[in-house]
């Protein structure tokens, strides 16, 4: 039953992962080769056998030992990615590095925020790519590529909402034929020119560098492509675990792509002419429509992988106070890490739709795509190597020459890619920058509003000394009221409200503090802690429930899992009726930010997910009461 199960996680991972990566072959040589590119590679047996070994080795140290051996280690409780880097670097990093670990961890937001310019990209260019194959097929037909990738592209955001898991059970074979097929083509294509295989050999990638270095450098803007979805394989780590995308990786995967890039390469050595689609020339004419067919199911599910990415690092920044509180669907009874943001996926729709209309090719795209890849590799592995430093202990000696080593390639690949600046690669830039600026503007707008808020809430025991000692007149009422707060130090907004204006209180009230913490989950028995704040007596009682960054709290549930004996019986859970305090934001004149970003903090508030569908609260017994804070 195990081992079914261990295979179900597999092939699972394989229709989720490695849609990304895996379809790179579609697009990476060709436009290596593109006689349209600003800087082409010329066609020659030389830069033929360089090129192949240069898009071999970068998979070999960027995918193999970046992702799969170093950084994939390094998860927060099973979760993975650049926001699982801050996280680390939150909880044992930035106390001990100081500004070190705050600069580097605004480095990783900035890296996220490139993640989602991946995530808009990477759907639009490889649904587009092949697609294209009709071009090579039926060159009447160009005409439908835009509107065919189109259609493709709204119905995959359409069925996102059904979850990862049941995408991944359908998807999971069709990546199993596609990469069976690829690495059959390639070796279809290696029999027909054998001695490709010594471009394997890292002699002819360095020999490449070092003798066509002015070639060699601005073919590395493409060569960068080979490893579009590498961040994926990390990012996704929390939907299948580390295991299932290992074996994945090296069973099935790897080979089949080294055998495809060899496969073309072995076709462009036989024809030079061969570079306008060597992947799709690789088949004979009778198998170029089955091809084009299965290669457009599988760019469907490279869009996927990247899609699925961004749910989870939407959903830990909103839980890690980088972005709202936003509407997230669990899609899985048996893993908690599978998500779905509607608020996200609609927006990568329209985004990717833009692309789609405003490049019209994936050579274009092709462009713009390195930069946003390149970005974010670079500050895992800068994120990667602090955390093994800080958190592990590894020693200097044996972290800073594999730290320089990588890093160096990085910046080689991001180098090569600024080069590409005005062609494109602003575009990943300018999505990177602008979510990262609302990011970085809700954090500091959150913690305004919160110093701003608990000045309104005032001292919670003056007053409930004030309740006692009879100085706010108040009415007492029988039944249970649950006021949802940041803590026990200050009042909850909307039970003074109810006490000064309604001149009312409940028999027993529960103060209840939900705190996110930087784990993805807490244990059951780790949840719930009961504080009678000396005011037992007097009926009142605060409750802090601890989650994860990748727990969305159910208020009603968790109260139920309340000991009787801590608060002595008296509550009458299953009749409570749940106070929430809502805050209306106006911009102000004080100087706390500049006003563009008061601006920009007070529209992003509007995306915030409605409160009592978020904790769980049953609308009957829910009682929202408003407040007005400046920023």
């Amino acid at each position: 039953m195990r081992d079914t199960v261990r295979l179900a996680t597999v092939i699972g991972a394989l229709g989720v992962v490695f849609g990304d990566i895996g379809t790179s072959p579609i697009y990476t040589l060709q436009t290596l080769f593109d006689p349209d590119d600003p800087h082409p590679v010329p066609v020659s047996t030389g830069n033929v056998y360089g090129v192949v070994s240069l898009v071999f080795w970068s998979v070999v140290i960027i995918v193999m030992v970046t992702y799969v051996l170093l950084a994939m280690r390094a998860d927060n409780d099973g979760e993975g990615g650049i926001m699982a880097l801050i996280t680390l670097l939150r909880r044992g990093g930035a106390g001990k590095g100081g500004r070190a670990a705050v600069v580097l961890a605004a480095l990783g937001i900035f890296g996220a925020s490139l993640f989602f310019g991946d995530s808009m990209i990477t759907p639009a260019i490889s649904v587009l790519s092949a697609v294209e194959g009709l071009k090579v097929v039926e060159p009447s037909m160009s005409d439908l590529v835009i509107p065919i990738t189109v259609v493709i592209i709204v119905v995959l955001f359409l069925v996102q909402r059904r979850g990862t898991a049941v995408v991944g059970k359908m998807f999971g074979p069709v990546m199993i034929a596609w990469f069976v097929v690829i690495g059959a083509c390639g070796v279809h294509g290696i029999v027909g020119h054998p001695a490709i295989i010594r471009a394997l050999s890292p002699t002819y990638a360095l020999g490449f560098l070092t003798g066509h270095f002015g070639i060699a450098f601005f073919a590395l803007a493409a060569v960068v492509l080979s490893v579009t979805g590498a961040e994926a394989l990390y990012a996704d780590m929390g939907h299948f675990g580390r295991r299932p995308i290992t074996r994945g990786w090296l069973m099935l995967v790897f080979p089949a792509l080294m055998l495809s890039y060899l496969g073309q390469g072995a076709l462009i050595l036989d024809d030079p002419a061969n570079i306008r689609s060597p992947f799709f020339l690789l088949v004979p004419d009778w198998g170029q429509w089955p091809l084009i067919l299965l290669a457009t199911a599988a760019t469907v599910i490279a869009s996927q992988a990247v899609i699925t990415g961004a749910y989870s690092v939407a959903s830990q920044a909103a839980q890690l106070g980088y972005l709202p509180r936003l509407r997230i669907a669990h899609t899985s009874e048996s893993s908690v890490g599978q998500v779905y943001v509607p608020w996200v996926n609609w927006l990568l729709m329209v985004s990717v739709l833009t692309l789609v209309f405003a490049f019209r090719s994936s050579a274009a795209l092709a462009f713009a795509f390195g930069m946003a890849v390149t970005g974010t590799i670079t500050i895992t592995t800068l994120l990667f190597f602090y955390v093994a430093r800080s958190r592990w202990g590894t020693p200097l000696w044996l972290l800073g020459p594999a730290a320089g080593v990588l890093l160096l390639i990085d910046l080689l690949f991001v180098a090569a890619n600024l080069t590409k600046l005005v062609h494109g690669a602003w575009l990943p830039l300018l999505i990177g920058l602008t979510v990262f600026t609302v990011m970085t503007t809700w954090q500091r707008g959150r913690r305004i509003v919160t110093a701003e808020r608990e000045r309104h809430e005032g001292s919670l025991p003056e007053f409930i000394d004030q309740l006692r000692t009879g100085e706010a007149a108040t009415l007492q009422v029988p039944g249970t009221a649950v006021f949802l707060n940041r803590g026990k130090e200050t009042t909850p907004l909307a039970m003074r409200a109810n006490v000064e204006r309604n001149h009312v209180r409940h028999e027993h009230v529960v103060i209840l503090s939900l705190k996110t913490e930087t784990v993805p989950r807490i244990p059951a028995e780790q949840r719930l802690t009961v504080d009678s704040l000396g005011y037992a007596d007097d009926g009142i009682v605060h409750v802090t429930a601890r989650f994860g960054y990748m727990e969305v709290p159910d208020v009603p549930s968790t109260l139920a899992a309340l000991d009787p004996a801590d608060t002595e019986g008296r509550l009458q859970l299953d009749q409570a009726s749940y106070f929430l305090s809502k805050i209306e934001l106006r911009r102000g004149t004080a100087p706390t930010m500049a006003p563009w970003r008061k601006r920009l903090f007070i529209a992003t508030s509007y995306i915030t997910a409605d409160a009592a569908e978020h904790f769980g609260l049953p609308r009957d017994r829910t009682v929202v009461m408003g407040s007005h804070i400046e920023v």
